[in-house]
């Protein structure tokens, strides 16, 4: 039984290390996965930074006056988790690529007749996605900071360090949900199809490209349901607490920067009661662990029926 268990790990570390190795030999996916991020800081930072100043500026009561700095400080820690909230779930459908292209190939059903159990399989093709992710989320993650190094700089180390734990959570969030969705598809045409229709519509059902607070009542209670809308607003969060801070620290009235949190969705609100940031956490963790089940086992009952 032990030595069962043992080749079942090493066959699983094996299925790792090899998607892993081919997701940097594919210069093709890796590079898309690496530039995506930096698009996305480059069109957030040119396109958006004025709508986003606008917006804050717009939501001060008459007659308080603020620093610039700050103003700077909070566009750019929305820009940054904006960025974080949308990288970390795209990138794995990029990286998840390989258990599609292994059905193209045949490589899939070569595992199915190897002596390893298929969960096994599933959580290879699992780690090595959230590895993938992983690397690219943390270097997205130090262009960001790079970035608010430059326009205003007001997180402390512990936010930072929250920030990483935020990218780990929607990362394995991002990995379970591609692994969800991508499973079914039998061609790297329909695994692009997706991957176009995820990066193009996520952003906008989780509040990145634009605040949730700036849509409808009801669509606003709609999105609240979401996983990776608490996923961005825990981002958020982190990523302005320390600007918040500076604010009362310089005098401008609670009422004010609560304003300011309530249009940077750092306060989430369902049904007229503020959702806690621990909350959200366990709205984020749930999900992941609800995902990663229902695709292993979908997995499984899959292969079943195909040995049938």
């Amino acid at each position: 039984m032990k030595t069962q268990k043992n080749n079942e790990m090493r066959a699983c570390g094996t299925l790792i290390k090899r998607n892993v190795s081919m997701f940097f030999k594919d210069k093709g996916t890796f590079f898309t996965s690496l530039i995506t991020p930096i698009i996305l800081l480059v069109l957030y930072a040119t396109f958006l930074y004025n709508v986003y100043e606008d917006s804050f500026r717009g939501a001060l009561p008459a007659g308080i006056p603020i620093d610039d700095s700050l103003i700077q400080g909070l566009v750019g820690g929305l820009l940054l988790s904006s960025l974080l909230a949308v990288s970390t779930v795209t990138v794995p459908f990029c990286a998840n690529l390989f258990m599609v292209q292994d059905k193209v190939t045949g490589a899939r059903g070569d595992l199915s007749i190897a002596p390893v159990k298929t969960s096994s399989i599933a959580l290879g093709y699992y780690v090595a996605t959230v590895i993938n992710g992983l690397i690219i989320s943390f270097v997205a993650l130090a262009m960001g900071l790079l970035y608010l190094s430059f326009i205003g700089w007001y997180l402390s180390f512990v936010d930072v360090l929250m920030l990483m734990l935020d990218v780990v959570l929607l990362v394995l969030f991002g990995t379970a949900l591609s692994s969800l969705i991508c499973y079914p598809l039998r061609s790297q045409g329909a695994m692009s199809a997706v991957g176009t229709i995820v990066s193009a519509g996520y952003g906008f059902i989780c509040g990145a490209y634009m605040p949730i607070s700036s849509f409808s009542k009801g669509l606003q209670t709609t999105l609240v349901f979401l996983p990776g809308t608490h996923g961005t607003s825990l981002l958020r969060n982190h990523a302005l607490s320390g600007v918040f801070d500076a604010m009362l620290e310089d005098h401008i009235p609670q009422e004010a920067v609560d304003a300011l949190r309530s249009v940077a969705d750092c306060k989430l609100f369902l049904f007229d009661q503020a959702v806690e940031k621990w909350v959200m956490y366990l709205v984020l963790i749930g999900a992941i662990a609800v995902m990663i089940a229902a695709y292993v086992l979908i997995m499984v009952l899959a292969e079943r029926k195909n040995r049938k």
